[in-house]
């Protein structure tokens, strides 16, 4: 499968947040299909798919403060699962706490981003992740 046709998962349960994300990467023309988990479950819920062969994200945006599991559990589960171990993960998020910064690392985010509350500044950074992780990146294959 190549890139341009694997999707993006956006773990969000904000719904202006998730609406905001997706004008935003309407704005920047993502090519990607974007996939929403609204909670921490549902982002969890995913593993099981991709483990069966559903094909795998081309990375993770993934919130912390999630409802029914925490966005860092749901890093620490996706990388003690063989189908997540891989997957770019990208911590999109409002909190700026140190401790949550250095746990979201030490367990395997690949890169930790502060919401901006600015929509064009929203849309510069929508570009940013899109041009990165979707273009420049090579992303492991399946």
């Amino acid at each position: 499968m190549s890139a341009a046709a694997r999707p993006i998962l956006l773990v969000e349960d904000n719904p202006a947040d998730l609406d905001l994300t997706r004008r935003a990467f309407e704005r920047s023309h993502l090519a990607n299909p974007l996939q929403v988990a609204r909670d921490g479950q549902e982002a969890l819920d995913f593993v099981p798919r991709w483990a069966a062969g559903d094909p795998l994200p081309l990375v993770v945006l993934l919130d912390l403060k999630l409802p029914r599991v925490h966005g860092l559990e749901v890093l620490r589960r996706y990388r003690e699962h063989p189908a997540g171990r891989t997957v770019p993960v990208v911590v999109l998020t409002t909190s700026d706490e140190d401790v949550d910064i250095d746990t979201a690392y030490r367990l395997g985010a690949n890169s930790y981003i502060l919401k901006p509350v600015d929509f064009d500044m929203f849309v510069h950074v929508a570009g940013q992740i899109e041009l990165y992780w979707c273009a420049l990146n090579t992303a492991p294959r399946q």
